[in-house]
C-alpha cells in the first residue's frame, strides 16, 4: 500500500468516527526544544487536556509534520545510518478531549490497523503499563489479542508525559514483528530489533506538577501517535524506512545526480539516505518560511542542509545538486501538502543560494580541517579552538566537523568548543554590563514590583492627567538613583501612574511630548518601557518635578507621522506577500516620524518592477481611504480570523487586532491612523540586505514622501537645465552625451597608439647591439607592456628594459624575445637585479617580468646597469 493511501485512510477512518481533521501545525514542545512541528496552524493540545482551554470539537485527528534534530533523542548523528532515524517524519494521530477513553481507543486502533490497512494480526504485539489491568482486559477480551502477545512494562517504557510538568498517563504500544531474519523472538520486552513500535496510545489521566504531585485530570483523554514511515515499512514488506516509497524516489534521484548505485556499498547508501532525509526536512522548513541563518530554527536548517551537501561532495558531486533533490520532495509531497508546490520556486532559490554560499567556504574550511587532522593520530581529539573557527569563519556546524573528524578516527573537543562559544557570549554580556544597563534594569523591576504597571491611555487620547510615581536620575558617579524631585535644568526619568505617551515597542519609536503643571514644564524627548513601566526620559525646563505631584501629559504632534508610518508598514507587509509570495514574514521594523523600515524574510533583492507593484498596491489602499479598525480579541479567535503574528513573538491571551478591510489583519500594540487616506502616499526609497534570507525596505509617507518627490523633481529640473533640455528629453540628451564621450575616447586611444608607435620608432634608434642581440634601456611615459611588445617586434632578437616615472613611484618592465629567453637572457632574473636600484623588487617569467619601485632618482643608474649587464653577458 502506498504511503499516500495510508495517510488518507488514517484520516478518513477517524473522520468517519466523528473526529475533526486538524491541519498540521508548528509546535516546540516544552519537553524537547529541539523537536519542531512544521507549518504554523495548529496550537498545542496541552491546555485542552488540562481543561484550561476549550475547543469546539472533542475529537481530533491529524498527520503532523515533525522535525527532530538533537536533544535527548540525538537523532541527527544517527540519521542515514540506521533504518529508522530521521530528521523529518510524519506522525499520524487521533485525540480525545474528555470524549472517549481506553474502551474506544483500543478497538479503533486495532480495527484501523488490521481492517482498514490490512496488517496481519498475527504479526502485532502489544505492550501495556505494568499495572494497567483495564488495558490488558480490553486487548485480551475486547480485541482478542492472545495473552502471550501482551507484555507488561514499567514506567520507563509505558508511561508517557509531555514534560517534567503537564498531562501524562500510562500508554499502550502496538509493535510489528518483522520476522526472525531481524532478531530473536520473545516480543518487544526483549528489545529485539525484529519488533518495531508502530503506534503509541497514551491514556491521559494525570497532571504532573513541579512539586512532584500527580493529580487526576478533570476528564481522561486520549493522545496517540503513529509514525507513517514505520507503518509504510510494515505494509510495503520492508524493514528499513528508507526502502519505502517515502524515500526511494529521493534516494534514486540523488544516486542519479552522483552517478552511483544505491545498494552498492554501505557508505554510499548512508550518504544517499542522509541526502534524501535532509532534503525532506529542508524543503518543508523553507516552505514554512524558515530561512538558513546562524540562530534558532534558521541554524537548525543550515546544519541539516550543510550536512547533506557535505555527504554529496563525498559522493563526488562537485556542482550544486541539493536543489534537484528538494525539487523531487516537492513533486512527491505536493499533493498532500500543496503549500510546497505553491512555494516551489522560492524553496528552489533558497536551497541553491545556501549551497552556493557553503561551497564558497567549504574548500577553504576543508583545507584547514584536513591540515589539522593530518597532524593528529587516530584516537586523538581536534581542538575546540579549531572546531570553533570552522563554525565561526567557515560555517561548519559542530556535528559536520564531528562527521569529518570521525572518518579519520579523530574526536572533537566539545568542551573546548563550547568554552569558546561561551567566551564569545561573555564578551557580549560584558559589553552590555559595561553600559550600566544591568544595574538600571534591576532598578526598574524593583519599581514595577512596588508601583505596578503603567496604564497606557494613548490609544484613545493625546492628553492625560496623571501622578508622578517615581523619579530616577544619574548621579555624579554615573550610577542611577531614585530621587524625590528633579529641579529646573536637570534631566532624568519619570514613571507615571498613567500616560498617553507610547513607550517604544514593536518597532515603533517612543513618543515625545510634554509634562506640565502649575509652574512646571518638562520636555519628554523619548518614552521607553521596561517591566510594564513606561519611562519618560525628560529634562525640566521650568519649575520642579516632584514624586506624588499631579501633572498633565501631552503628545507631540509628531505622533501623527508615526501613526502614518506604522499603518503603512502593515499595508507594506500585506502587499509584499501578494507580490513576492506568502513566505514573506516580518522580521523586524522601525517606525518613526521621519520614515519607516521594514525587514522581511526573502532570499534576494526585489526588482524595480516588484517595488513598483508593492507601491501601487499600498497607494491603492491609501486612495480608497478605508477605515482602519482596532479590536481587542482573544488570541485564538484572532488567529482563526487570519491575523498575522510575528514569528516567535509571545502574546497575551487578549490581543489588539489592527485591520484594513480585505487587505491586512495583524496583531499589533502600536498606534495607527483612523483611515488609510490619512497616510497620504507611500514611497519606497531604498532596499538592502540585513542578514542571510532577510531583506529590508525603507519608505516614506505623507509630507516626507511629498518632500522626497519634490527634491527628486527639482534635481531632474536642474539636470535638464545643465543639458539644455526638458525633463522629458533628459534621457535622450544623456544618451547623446555618452555616445559623444565614447567617440572621443576612441579618438584619444587611437592618438595614444600612434604616439606610442612614433615613440617606439624613436626608441628603436637608441638600441645597442651586443653580440647580435639588440638591447634597449630607456624611460617611457605610457603603457609599458604594450610598448615592450611593440619594441620586440621592431627590434627582432632583443632585450628591452623600460622604466616609467610615476611621480613618487617607478614602474619597470624587462622583456626578452622568445629565441633567447631563458638561454642568453632571463627577464625574471634581470629584473631582480635591476629593481633594487629604484628602491623596489619583482620577478617574472624568462620572457617577461615587471616590478615596482619607490625611488625615481635611481632610473639613470638602472639604465646604466642594464647596458653594463649586456656588455658582460652577451658579448
Amino acid at each position: 500500500m502506498k504511503s499516500s493511501e495510508i495517510r488518507s485512510r488514517f484520516l478518513n477512518y477517524f473522520a468517519g468516527h466523528g473526529h475533526q481533521i486538524v491541519p498540521s501545525g508548528l509546535l516546540v514542545p516544552e519537553n524537547d526544544p529541539t523537536l519542531y512541528f512544521v507549518n504554523a496552524g495548529m496550537v498545542p493540545f496541552k491546555d485542552v487536556f488540562t481543561g484550561k482551554e476549550q475547543r469546539d470539537y472533542s475529537r481530533a485527528t491529524t498527520v503532523q509534520k515533525c522535525l527532530r534534530v538533537s536533544g535527548k533523542h540525538n537523532d541527527l548523528d544517527m540519521v542515514g545510518r540506521t533504518p529508522r532515524h530521521h530528521t523529518f517524519f510524519e506522525m499520524m494521530g487521533n485525540f480525545s478531549f474528555g470524549d472517549y477513553f481506553k474502551a474506544e481507543a483500543i478497538p479503533m486502533a486495532w480495527e484501523l490497523l488490521t481492517g482498514e490497512l490490512g496488517l496481519d494480526p498475527a504479526r502485532l504485539w502489544v505492550t501495556i503499563f505494568e499495572t494497567d489491568d483495564e488495558a490488558f482486559d480490553l486487548w485480551r477480551g475486547e480485541v482478542g489479542v492472545p495473552a502471550e502477545r501482551i507484555q507488561r512494562l514499567g514506567e520507563k517504557d509505558n508511561f508517557w508525559s509531555m514534560g517534567d510538568v503537564g498531562p501524562c498517563g500510562p500508554c499502550s504500544e502496538i509493535h510489528y514483528d518483522h520476522g526472525a531474519a531481524f532478531g530473536p523472538g520473545g516480543g518487544p520486552a526483549t528489545e529485539s530489533d525484529r519488533y518495531i513500535e508502530i503506534w503509541n496510545l497514551v491514556f491521559m489521566q494525570y497532571e504532573q506538577f513541579a512539586d512532584g504531585r500527580r493529580e487526576l485530570l478533570p476528564r481522561p483523554s486520549i493522545d496517540t501517535g503513529s509514525g507513517l514511515e514505520r507503518v509504510a515499512a510494515a505494509l510495503q514488506g520492508v524493514y528499513s524506512n528508507y526502502e519505502t516509497d517515502l524515500f526511494q524516489g529521493l534516494i534514486q534521484r540523488a544516486a542519479q545526480e552522483a552517478g552511483v548505485r544505491y545498494g552498492a556499498d554501505r557508505q554510499t547508501d548512508t550518504a544517499l539516505q542522509v541526502i534524501a532525509d535532509h532534503a525532506r526536512a529542508s524543503a518543508f522548513l523553507i516552505g514554512d518560511g524558515v530561512m538558513p541563518s546562524n540562530e534558532g530554527r534558521g541554524y537548525v536548517l543550515r546544519r541539516i542542509m550543510r550536512r547533506a551537501i557535505r555527504f554529496g561532495v563525498k559522493l563526488g558531486m562537485d556542482k550544486p545538486f541539493f536543489h534537484h533533490i528538494t525539487r523531487q520532495v516537492m513533486a512527491e509531497f505536493g499533493t498532500p501538502y500543496p503549500t510546497l508546490l505553491e512555494r516551489e520556486r522560492f524553496v528552489d532559490e533558497v536551497v541553491q543560494g545556501e549551497e552556493d554560499r557553503f561551497r564558497l567556504t567549504l574548500d577553504r574550511g576543508m583545507r584547514l580541517l584536513e591540515g589539522e587532522l593530518e597532524r593528529l593520530p587516530a584516537g586523538a581529539s581536534l581542538s575546540g579552538d579549531v572546531a570553533f573557527t570552522l563554525k565561526d569563519t567557515f560555517g561548519f556546524p559542530l556535528d559536520l566537523t564531528h562527521i569529518i573528524a570521525g572518518e579519520r578516527g579523530v574526536g572533537v573537543d566539545e568542551s573546548g568548543f563550547h568554552a569558546r562559544e561561551e567566551e564569545q557570549r561573555q564578551r557580549g554580556r560584558a559589553a552590555w554590563k559595561g553600559s550600566g544597563e544591568a544595574e538600571v534594569a534591576a532598578l526598574w523591576h524593583g519599581l514595577a514590583a512596588e508601583h505596578g504597571k503603567t496604564s497606557f491611555t494613548g490609544y484613545e487620547r493625546l492628553f492625560d492627567r496623571s501622578e508622578v510615581m517615581a523619579l530616577v536620575r544619574k548621579g555624579a558617579d554615573g550610577s542611577w538613583e531614585q530621587v524625590e524631585a528633579l529641579a529646573q535644568g536637570q534631566e532624568g526619568v519619570a514613571v507615571l501612574a498613567s500616560t498617553c505617551l507610547y513607550g517604544e515597542a514593536g518597532g515603533q519609536v517612543g513618543d515625545s511630548g510634554r509634562i506640565s503643571a502649575q509652574g512646571l514644564s518638562a520636555a519628554v524627548r523619548d518614552t521607553t518601557r521596561v517591566a510594564g513601566l513606561f519611562l519618560h526620559h525628560l529634562s525640566v525646563e521650568q519649575g520642579a518635578l516632584q514624586v506624588g505631584g499631579q501633572v498633565e501629559v501631552s503628545v507631540d504632534p509628531t505622533r501623527a507621522a508615526i501613526r502614518r508610518n506604522h499603518t503603512a508598514t502593515h499595508l507594506l507587509h500585506a502587499a509584499l506577500r501578494q507580490v513576492v509570495g506568502d513566505h514573506v514574514q516580518q522580521k523586524g521594523s522601525m517606525v518613526s516620524g521621519e520614515r519607516l523600515r521594514f525587514d522581511f524574510s526573502h532570499h534576494r533583492g526585489l526588482t524595480d518592477e516588484q517595488i513598483q507593484q508593492v507601491e501601487d498596491l499600498v497607494n491603492a489602499q491609501v486612495l480608497a481611504n478605508l477605515p482602519v479598525s482596532t479590536e481587542l480579541k482573544d488570541l485564538d479567535e484572532a488567529r482563526a480570523a487570519g491575523a498575522m503574528a510575528l514569528f516567535g513573538e509571545k502574546y497575551d491571551q487578549q490581543v489588539r487586532v489592527v485591520s484594513v478591510p480585505g487587505f491586512s489583519v495583524e496583531l499589533c500594540g502600536g498606534t495607527h491612523v483612523g483611515r488609510t487616506g490619512d497616510i497620504g502616499s507611500i514611497r519606497v526609497v531604498g532596499q538592502g540586505s540585513v542578514a542571510a534570507g532577510v531583506r529590508r525596505l525603507e519608505a516614506l509617507t505623507g509630507t516626507e514622501a511629498l518632500l522626497w518627490d519634490r527634491a527628486r523633481g527639482r534635481a531632474l529640473e536642474d539636470a535638464s537645465a545643465l543639458f539644455k533640455t526638458t525633463p522629458d528629453g533628459l534621457v535622450e540628451a544623456i544618451g547623446r552625451l555618452q555616445g559623444e564621450k565614447r567617440r572621443l575616447e576612441g579618438e584619444l586611444s587611437a592618438l595614444q597608439v600612434e604616439l606610442a608607435r612614433q615613440a617606439a620608432g624613436d626608441l628603436v634608434s637608441q638600441a645597442r647591439d651586443f653580440g647580435g642581440v639588440k638591447v634597449l634601456a630607456a624611460e617611457f611615459d605610457g603603457d609599458l607592456k604594450e610598448q615592450v611588445d611593440r619594441l620586440r617586434d621592431q627590434l627582432g632578437t632583443s632585450v628591452v628594459f623600460l622604466f616609467a616615472n610615476r611621480g613618487d613611484k617607478v614602474q619597470l618592465v624587462v622583456a626578452a624575445t622568445k629565441d633567447i629567453a631563458g638561454k642568453r637572457a632571463h627577464a625574471g632574473n634581470l629584473i631582480r637585479e635591476i629593481a633594487p636600484l629604484v628602491g623596489g623588487g619583482g620577478g617574472g617569467r624568462p620572457d617577461m617580468a615587471q616590478a615596482g619601485g619607490k625611488d625615481p632618482s635611481g632610473i639613470p643608474s638602472a639604465i646604466a646597469r642594464a647596458y653594463a649587464w649586456a656588455a658582460e653577458a652577451l658579448v
